[in-house]
Parts: C-alpha cells; structure tokens; sequence
C-alpha cells in the first residue's frame, strides 16, 4: 500500500501538534461508503476501537460533535437527554461539511472550521488506544483516549446502541 504524500498535514494533524499530542498515522485505502469496518479490517483492527466523528445537531438547529465506536450506533434519543436537548440528529452531509470543514469520510473533532461542543461515548474512554479521523479520507491516527477529554473537552456520555 503506497502512503499518500504530506498525509500528516491536515488541520487535525496540527491541532494535535500545537496541543502536544503524541500520535501515530495510520494511512488506508478509502472505500466510499466503507465506514469504519473497511478501515478497521485494512488496519487489523477491532471495529470497536475505531471511533466514528459524527456531526449532529440539536433541535435548535445547533451543531455539535457525537464520538462512538465504529461498530455501535448513536441513541439520539439517549444522547439528547444526556445533553439537556429535546431531539438530535445527523446533519445533512453539506451542513456537517460547512461547520467541520472536513468531507463526509474525512472528519476529525480536531481542528474544526467551528467550535462545536464535542460529546464522546463514555465506554471509549476505557479503550488502551483508539484510531479516529486524522482529517482526511483514508487517514486514521491512533491516540490515547484520555486526548478526547483533556486535550479537546469533550463530555463524556452513554448514548450506545450496539449495531
């Protein structure tokens, strides 16, 4: 598998820099709609150790930031008690793109075009290591969990469905 060349510059990647983050780059094949089985079987990986970068938002039309395990799905109804909100939902593809900044396939809660609140599955914390979105299609980045609430404050949640 050839790597792709600069792989490592994209606004994730330096806003995991200038934090102080210690990562590890994980270039795949993109398969369109592949989803996180496809990276996680290229990679050898479990599923549920890659984790998926979902932009959804509240009823007031809010954006917001929902962080699961690639092999489970989000509760919005969960999801919206746990964070005050009447309802959730996906955004539509071109809205998640306008507050991220990253194509669907591509997105990272780090370095986003919007500050947006960012929420992430509890049980994702309890993983030794966990592969998400570095910022672009086809491109993982390994870190410790513990990056998600004390580098970039995301709340931690239970909103779980197993898939």
């Amino acid at each position: 598998m050839k790597k792709p060349a600069h792989v490592s510059e994209t606004p994730a990647t330096q806003w995991l820099r200038h934090a102080g983050v210690s990562f590890s780059e994980h270039p795949y094949d993109y398969v369109e709609h592949g989803g996180t089985a496809e990276s996680a079987r290229q990679l050898g990986v479990s599923e549920h150790q890659v984790v998926k970068t979902l932009v959804m938002q509240d009823d007031k039309a809010q954006p917001l930031i929902v962080l699961m395990h690639g092999d489970c799905q989000v509760s919005t109804k969960n999801l919206a008690r746990a964070i005050g909100a009447k309802a959730v939902e996906p955004c539509k593809p071109e809205v998640a793109q306008r507050h991220s900044g990253y194509l669907i396939g591509g997105t990272s809660p780090f370095g986003t075009r919007k500050v947006m609140p960012v929420y992430v599955e509890a049980t994702v914390l309890a993983l030794p290591r966990i592969l998400i979105n570095g910022g672009r299609r086809g491109y993982l980045v390994s870190l410790l969990p513990a990056v998600l609430t004390e580098a970039l404050g995301a709340r931690p949640v239970n909103c779980a469905l197993a898939a």
